[in-house]
């Protein structure tokens, strides 16, 4: 059988060798994906449908990067201790508790991250009156499945998250690099299959955003078809841990279809859609001060 690909091995997880610091390809992506929801959401339209400045947009850009780190972080950890359990994993974080934060060292969860981002939407919406969850959903989801793409094809560079072994009749399977990690067994490359699945879901949620449907919407559909894919995903990768039949990723990802489908349905028959941001309440209910009487001139 002739396979169609094979698994580079001259790939640098590193991107840029500065001396002894060097930036990754995994920090590129992520940058490369807060960029595209940035200008999404900082073009004309978005800014008038938000009702925020350019300067409040990066302001909640910068609250989505701690949530996405300290979310992303945390669920790894308690993946990485719930799939080792009784190996002594715990203890070793209970002993080196640096290493909860460390993520320097890589080690992120997707679904901690969307955690993460959900609270600081919740936290930045409070401080803008008029600013609904619904509306920021929407146009935040638009550009993300670039970025989730993008960091799928570094776990691919980085030659992790790699599939089930693989029949080798099937000409798309690769080995992966012979690092002792993964062994000589072709596997799946599912990282591949996941990054072709944001990519896909790309056009869908942009027709849907130009038929503009009620607020959340677009969100949720969003939701849910992440929910959709990454379970097909999981189907075939390697998994960190499992319950019955259900792999730790389809764990967090198979519950994301039945809220999605359901929130869907709430935001759709509520009917509101939202062109251009409301006066925010603060400032519609502030008394508007009469002008001061004149004084009459003094000889």
């Amino acid at each position: 059988m002739q396979h169609w690909f094979t698994y580079p091995t001259n790939v640098d997880p590193v991107a840029i060798h500065l001396g002894s610091f060097g930036i990754h390809w995994y920090g590129i992506s992520y940058l490369v994906g807060f960029i595209a929801v940035g200008l999404w959401m900082a073009r004309p339209a978005g800014r008038k449908r938000l009702g925020l400045t350019t300067d409040a947009i990066q302001d909640f850009l910068f609250y989505a990067l701690i949530g996405v780190l300290v979310g992303g972080r945390l669920f790894f950890v308690f993946n990485d201790i719930v799939s080792h359990w009784g190996t002594g994993q715990l203890g070793y974080y209970l002993h080196n508790p640096i290493n909860i934060i460390a993520v320097w060292q890589g080690g992120m969860a997707f679904h901690g991250g969307l955690v993460g981002v959900i609270v600081a939407v919740v936290l930045f919406i409070r401080k803008h009156p008029g600013l609904t969850f619904s509306v920021l959903g929407d146009e935040i989801v638009m550009l993300l499945p670039i970025g989730i793409a993008l960091t799928r094809i570094v776990n691919f560079v980085n030659n992790e998250l790699w599939g089930n072994v693989c029949n080798p009749d099937h000409p798309w399977c690769m080995i992966p690099k012979a690092d002792g990690q993964w062994g000589p067994a072709f596997r799946h490359p599912v990282q591949i299959y996941e990054a072709l699945m944001d990519i896909a879901v790309l056009p869908i949620i942009f027709l849907l955003y130009k038929r503009k449907p009620a607020d959340g919407v677009v969100a949720w559909t969003w939701f849910t078809l992440y929910g959709i894919t990454r379970s097909v995903a999981e189907a075939f990768r390697q998994p960190d841990f499992h319950i019955g039949v259900i792999t730790g990723g389809q764990l967090y990802a198979l519950p994301m279809i039945v809220i999605g489908v359901i929130m869907v349905v709430i935001c759709a028959r509520k009917g509101i859609h939202t062109d251009v941001a409301p006066v925010p309440v603060a400032v519609a209910a502030a008394p508007v001060e009469a002008p001061a009487a004149e004084e009459p001139p003094t000889e």
